[in-house]
């Protein structure tokens, strides 16, 4: 069974860059630049978790790693976003990250479909 997450949440998280509005006050510039920094970070690795799952086979040892990046990078960003909106949909990409990894760790095909939409939680709380 091949894995892929939607190409348009990873598309739509990796926009996130692009958004940094002008004109804005403080507040919202901060949460378009912690957004942006984030959705690039993030996508990426999305990306190299999902080619990860899909070359199992091949290389069993790479999805173990992919996911140990993107739960390193996510703690990085659940630490350093100012703003609660956008830590929440870190915890809540923390929390499909630890499903995965539990599915891997149980030998079980993981659904990488909740973490697509977790990213797009987070792309919905930046443009929102």
């Amino acid at each position: 069974m091949p894995f892929r997450t939607h190409r348009s949440t990873v598309l739509s998280v990796a926009a996130l860059a692009l958004l940094v509005p002008l004109g804005v006050g403080c507040s919202a510039a901060q949460k378009a630049l912690d957004c942006g920094s984030t959705a690039v970070t993030i996508s990426s690795d999305i990306v190299e978790v999902s080619n990860a799952f899909g070359n199992a086979q091949n290389d069993p040892q790479a999805a173990g790693q992919a996911l140990q990046k993107l739960k390193t990078d996510l703690d990085k960003l659940g630490r350093n976003s100012s703003d609660t909106d956008v830590a929440k949909a870190v915890t809540d990409l923390q929390t499909q990250v630890e499903n995965l990894q539990q599915a891997a760790n149980a030998n079980r095909v993981p659904d990488l479909k909740p973490l697509g939409d977790a990213a797009a939680n987070l792309s919905k709380v930046c443009t929102g």
